[in-house]
């Protein structure tokens, strides 16, 4: 992509097949920038692009964009191959600590069902939730138990140019950018992808946060930091250009979203599951969890951005039910 700076590909499990991985040559070895997820497929093919690293210089120092499988899942395994360091963001780390110890052999969290149960879930989605519980434990190497802090603002000499850590935030809690000046290059992670939208979920953990407001702020920010010459280089599909126009097509999309399921509650209440066929353009099948989960955690996003804004209020029936409704 650049003097230094290598791309590959690491396969996922799933409709969205791929997760690119930036790796940056220094003197001694390489940086990676994302990991993949912890799959017996994604360690053949590390173990195969280690082998194939120009120079066979090893891989020193992994960082990580944030928390989720796809991107810290291989990130234990590759420092128990020989990395020395390990850097990511506060929050992400610890947001990655927590889930991967949440994910044990007690069950599911009492609140973690009746959160799943307010959005509206039928009985077999909540028995499938239940099966498969423990999910980002299988998808993520045991995480190191120690890191270096990502911090915004702070530069890193990477590949033998300077790079620029930038946080955003709602896609995940403190997601670290990485913006080089010199090479006109923005390594955006999921917080900016050329052909889909970052999904902004609220979770079980934490139920009445507001992610889709720091999403659009982030957005935001990264427009007025960020010129609109660099080359992105996302954690999905391919690179490109047009970080602006990208930036500003995703916010309009948003907004028009936002209108159109506020005036969907302008009748009678509606519950997150209700509310699926405004926000999505295709069904959601109940049957597949990662999707069905995603989208749940979706709209309860959208649904507190427009509780934050005043523009609704909501009620609990006598069986946990939440539904919402325009003022």
């Amino acid at each position: 992509m650049a003097p230094n700076v290598l791309w590959s590909r690491l396969p996922l499990p799933g409709g969205l097949d791929h997760i690119n991985v930036w790796l940056l040559r220094n003197d001694d070895g390489y940086a990676v920038i994302d990991t993949g997820m912890y799959t017996p497929e994604a360690v053949t093919t590390w173990q195969q692009l280690m082998a194939d690293l120009p120079g066979n210089a090893p891989v020193r120092a992994v960082y990580a964009t944030h928390f989720h499988p796809d991107h810290v899942g291989m990130a234990g395994w590759l420092m128990s191959q020989g990395a020395e360091q390990f850097w990511m963001t506060r929050l992400e780390y610890m947001t990655c600590r927590i889930v991967f110890s949440q994910n044990n052999d007690d069950g599911v969290p009492p609140e973690f069902d009746a959160f799943n149960r307010s959005a509206g879930w039928p009985q077999g989605a909540i028995e499938n939730y239940t099966r498969q519980y423990g999910s980002y434990r299988k998808r993520v190497s045991q995480p190191p138990f120690s890191y270096r802090r990502l911090v915004e603002g702070q530069t890193h000499s990477l590949g033998g140019s300077d790079w620029r850590v930038v946080v955003g935030n709602g896609h995940s809690p403190e997601h670290a950018c990485f913006y080089s000046e010199e090479l006109k290059l923005l390594v955006s992670g999921d917080q900016v992808l050329p052909r889909i939208s970052s999904n902004v979920s609220v979770t079980p953990m934490d139920p009445f946060a507001n992610p889709m407001a720091d999403w659009l702020d982030s957005l935001k920010k990264l427009r007025a930091e960020i010129p609109d010459d660099v080359m992105v280089l996302p954690a999905h599909q391919e690179c490109f250009f047009g970080l602006h126009a990208r930036i500003d097509e995703l916010v309009k999309e948003q907004e028009r979203v936002l209108g159109v399921l506020l005036e969907s509650l302008q009748g009678s209440p509606k519950r997150a599951l209700d509310v699926f066929d405004v926000l999505f353009s295709r069904p959601i099948p109940q049957d597949n969890l990662l999707i069905f989960n995603l989208a749940t955690g979706e709209a309860i996003a959208c649904l507190n951005y427009l509780y934050e804004l005043g523009e609704i209020t909501w009620s609990v029936d006598s069986e946990g039910g939440r539904w919402y409704q325009a003022r």
